[in-house]
C-alpha cells in the first residue's frame, strides 16, 4: 500500500471473548462503515459450526479454512472482526494489513476465562493437549506482533473500547 493512502478497513483481533465482534458492530455503526465476522464467513463456506469443523477434522482444518476465507476476502471500508486464530497464517494477515488498520484488542487471561466459560462449544482452534492459558501466551506474541494499534481492554465495557479504539485511529 503506498505511504499516502489511507487503509479504508478495520481489522480486530484478539482472544475469543475479547470483544470483536460486539466492538466491531459499534465502531461500524460508529463510522458508517460495514461489518464482517470472519467465523460467520468460515461456518458459511464450510456449512458446520467451528466447533464441528475441529471436533470432525481437528483445529488444523479449522486453521486451514480460515487462511482461504481470508485470503478470498475482498473488502472495503468494512470492520473486520477475526477469529482468534487468524494470526497464524501470515499470508492471510499480511492479506488483511494491506488495505486495513489492525487493532488487538487485548484482554488478560482471567477475563477470557470469565468470558467464554465453557469454551468446548467455543470453536476454538488449539492442540487437543494445550491448555487455554498456554494457547493465550502463544497467542499474545502473535496478536502483539501483527498489530499496527494494541488496545488495553481491561475494565473498559464494549462502548468504551470502541471509543478507545476511535481514539487510537485519529491518532494514528
Amino acid at each position: 500500500m503506498p505511504a499516502n493512502k489511507t487503509p479504508s478497513n478495520i481489522v480486530l483481533i484478539g482472544m475469543p471473548g475479547s470483544g470483536k465482534s460486539t466492538v466491531g458492530v459499534l465502531l461500524a455503526k460508529r463510522l458508517g462503515l460495514g461489518f464482517v465476522d470472519t467465523d460467520l464467513l468460515i461456518q458459511q463456506e464450510a456449512g458446520r459450526t467451528l466447533q464441528e469443523i475441529v471436533d470432525g477434522d481437528g483445529y488444523q482444518a479449522l486453521r486451514r479454512i480460515e487462511e482461504q476465507v481470508l485470503l478470498k476476502l475482498d473488502v472495503r471500508h468494512q470492520v473486520i472482526s477475526t477469529g482468534g486464530s487468524a494470526v497464524y497464517s501470515e499470508p492471510a494477515m499480511q492479506h488483511l494489513k494491506a488495505d486495513g488498520v489492525v487493532v488487538f484488542l487485548d484482554i488478560p487471561l482471567d477475563i477470557v476465562l470469565d468470558r467464554i466459560g465453557d469454551h468446548s462449544a467455543r470453536g476454538i482452534s488449539r492442540r487437543p493437549d494445550q491448555s487455554l492459558e498456554e494457547l493465550f501466551n502463544e497467542r499474545f506474541e502473535l496478536y502483539s506482533g501483527a498489530a499496527d494499534i494494541v488496545l488495553d481492554c481491561v475494565g473498559k465495557n464494549h462502548e468504551e473500547v470502541c471509543n478507545a479504539v476511535l481514539e487510537a485511529l485519529s491518532g494514528s
